[in-house]
């Protein structure tokens, strides 16, 4: 009997099941506006994963770990032939899950990530996130404050402070599980294990000024991903959903449609 909670999501629209997945640190309040405009056309679910945003926190973290949540969540749900998007940590998800279940995913788009290693990189985030005493830093401005000076990038203070909620009158929290996401840092990166493919229709999505997907990584995509096309999206750097979300929509659009 599997006992694992069910992940929390919004449910919007109607029509063939569009999942979607957040990357590190995010949740799936960061694809609100996107997911209106998706709901439009399909069923959308908009899901928070495990040791993020309203879902559950435990101690252990990894992708085949957030995958079996997944498949659980399809199950509950009743969902066959879904759609998976997925953004970075999201799209690692949504790579693995892909090869383990192809029958469920009628196609697959991945977003900024591709399926090699990447090393550990988020280290100044973490240890901002963790330097956060809640006690002392009770305002959002003191928190923004004390992150600022090991995160100088103001968006990315940005996006992290959109975690940070009021738990009970006068005591704010993180809504991820900082505890488990930095003693699993190093299971982010993960490559998507060798010889494992998905032949059906993939879509990847590379920032134009982002780093993440470069051309070398192209041949390791085709060599798991048979039916692959990958477009740049313009003007955009890793968050390109929220960058240049217009462009963004409409190539996904295209290709679900």
């Amino acid at each position: 009997m599997n006992n694992t909670p069910i992940l929390h999501s919004k449910i919007s629209g109607t029509g063939k099941p569009l999942l979607i997945l957040h990357g590190y640190f995010g949740m799936s309040d960061n694809w609100k506006s996107l997911g209106n405009q998706f709901s439009e056309t399909y069923q959308v679910h908009l899901i928070d994963q495990r040791n993020h945003g309203r879902s559950f926190h435990t101690s252990e973290f990894n992708y085949s770990l957030l995958v079996e949540d997944l498949r659980n969540y399809i199950e509950h749900h009743q969902l066959e032939n879904v759609y998976l998007i997925g953004h970075s940590m999201g799209g690692k998800t949504a790579m693995l899950f892909s090869v383990r279940y192809p029958e469920l995913v009628s196609k697959l788009v991945v977003v900024d990530i591709s399926p090699r290693s990447y090393q550990p990189h988020h280290n100044a985030i973490l240890a901002g996130l963790n330097s956060i005493d809640f006690s002392i830093d009770n305002t959002r401005s003191l928190v923004d404050a004390k992150l600022s000076k090991l995160i100088p990038e103001l968006g990315v203070r940005q996006f992290l402070l959109k975690n940070v909620y009021w738990k009970e009158k006068g005591l704010l929290a993180f809504r991820f599980n900082l505890s488990s996401l930095t003693e699993n840092n190093s299971e982010i990166g993960a490559a998507l294990p060798i010889n494992t493919t998905y032949n059906k229709e993939t879509l990847f999505l590379k920032g134009a000024n982002s780093n993440y997907i470069s051309e070398i990584d192209e041949p390791l995509i085709e060599t798991h991903f048979s039916n692959v096309k990958i477009t740049k999206i313009e003007n955009a750097g890793h968050w390109l959903h929220a960058e240049n979300p217009k462009q963004f929509y409409d190539v996904v659009i295209n290709f679900l449609n």
